[in-house]
């Protein structure tokens, strides 16, 4: 990436941090066309037999932090369903992705949420309604997605990676709301005890 090379020290890390998220959802909703749309990092898998994984890396900037992400997609064919339970491990967070034109994968949704509370509890996660250039066939409401984030704690977004929506967006997001779980919310909120405080 322009911007991050070109320095002499070359021990000097290009990122501040380095999340592991995973991609979930039903086979066909698109989860290898957000990879694609994402024009840096690496497409290589670090780790060996990942056949019926795809890999890809990608930097992003979240209020001045350069946050690297290793993101996997574990397929959704059932046949995959230990696949991902093995690469849960270590998961920092987690990508529920359907297709607002498709309403059997917005119904999957539960049985990911389910693997995900058995294999990868407390990990957090947020809801991708994926497809949005094609919103004219859609077939899952947005109040309805909206909703069944909400009931579940999750921040919700219906991205296009064709037209290059919300895509980065969500990434960030989740980003942040894992950095701030592990005690990283210093680095925006320096005020936030004195603000709790307050507030009592």
């Amino acid at each position: 990436m322009r911007g991050m090379t070109g320095t002499q020290s070359s021990p000097v890390k290009s990122y501040d941090y380095l999340l592991k998220f995973l991609l979930v959802g039903d086979s066909d909703v698109g989860k290898r066309e957000i990879l694609d749309s994402l024009q840096d990092g690496s497409v290589e898998s670090p780790y060996p037999y990942s056949s019926g994984i795809d890999y890809k890396t990608t930097t992003i900037l979240l209020d001045g932090k350069r946050v690297k992400l290793e993101l996997w997609d574990t397929s959704g064919q059932g046949r995959f369903c230990t696949i991902f339970r093995s690469y849960s491990r270590g998961a920092q967070g987690i990508l529920l992705v359907y297709d607002i034109t498709n309403g059997w994968s917005f119904d999957g949704i539960d049985r990911w949420m389910r693997e995900i509370d058995e294999h990868a509890p407390g990990v957090p996660r947020i809801l991708v309604g994926n497809r949005l250039h094609l919103a004219f066939k859609r077939l899952v409401p947005t109040d309805q997605a909206r909703a069944y984030a909400e009931k579940n704690s999750m921040t919700f977004f219906e991205v296009s990676p064709l037209c290059n929506f919300n895509v980065i967006e969500s990434f960030t997001e989740l980003s942040r709301i894992v950095l701030m779980r592990h005690g990283m919310e210093k680095f925006w909120r320096p005020n936030r005890a004195a603000e709790r405080t307050a507030a009592d």
